[in-house]
């Protein structure tokens, strides 16, 4: 499924999953003036072609990633506060294999163009990571990264949000409060395709939907679906 029937399909599961509503997620996003610099990334791994099982759409929760990295200049965009506040973010749509293996690093020779990267810019606010995402994960989904990146967005635009903001100020927070408010927020997703991943320290890190090769919400594996849900939970405010 190509092209425009798949971004049809896309579309029609999304509204299906939302309730016909849009919103953005970002709690302010401003867009740099400055033209934007779209590194090539360099593989780090090896290159692996397997059949794709289905997917992953991981969501990292920016205030804990910038709790140590405000003023790293890799991470400005996204942590400094210059270019607004952030919330959770696109870490990456990734394809899934059988058997605990996944594709990755196929080989291409196409870089996302600067007005690609620029559009997304309020989904994941790193050019290096939207760059990176694409040779690492999207090189082996599809041909093209503006075609990853609109599968991507589309999926993110299905998702509402849940206020992690006063959930974090919850006694007795755990990985199933946090699954089940996500939940709440998105109906279509079951708790079952909702996996939590938390730190060592037990501070939330990300938030993965499972999806069937389909691009419907599935139970996620073990190892997507992450901590239990009574596993005692933080979520840094960035305060």
């Amino acid at each position: 499924m190509r092209g425009s029937r798949l971004f049809a399909r896309l579309c029609a599961l999304a509204l299906a999953l939302m309730g016909g509503v849009a919103q953005a997620q970002a709690y302010q996003c401003r867009i740099p003036q400055a033209p934007v610099s779209v590194p090539r990334v360099e593989p780090d791994g090896e290159s692996r072609r397997v059949p794709i099982t289905g997917y992953t759409l991981a969501l990292s929760w920016s205030p804990e990633y910038c709790r140590t990295r405000k003023n790293r200049s890799a991470d400005a965009l996204q942590c400094s506060g210059k270019n607004g506040r952030f919330g959770l973010i696109l870490h990456g749509f990734w394809p899934e294999g059988s058997g605990g293996s996944w594709p990755q690093w196929c080989p291409t020779t196409r870089n996302p163009a600067p007005k690609d990267v620029r559009e997304h810019l309020c989904m994941t606010p790193s050019a290096r990571l939207l760059a990176h995402e694409w040779a690492k994960h999207g090189s082996c989904m599809v041909r093209k990264p503006e075609t990853y990146f609109k599968i991507s967005q589309i999926l993110w635009d299905s998702l509402q949000m849940p206020d992690l903001d006063r959930l974090s100020r919850r006694d007795g927070l755990n990985a199933g409060i946090i699954r089940e408010a996500f939940h709440t927020a998105n109906p279509g997703i079951k708790t079952s395709a909702i996996g939590i991943d938390l730190n060592k320290r037990g501070w939330l890190e990300e938030i993965r939907v499972c999806y069937g090769k389909d691009y419907r919400p599935t139970r996620c594996s073990p190892a997507r679906f992450g901590a239990r849900d009574s596993m005692r939970a933080s979520i840094w405010r960035g305060l």
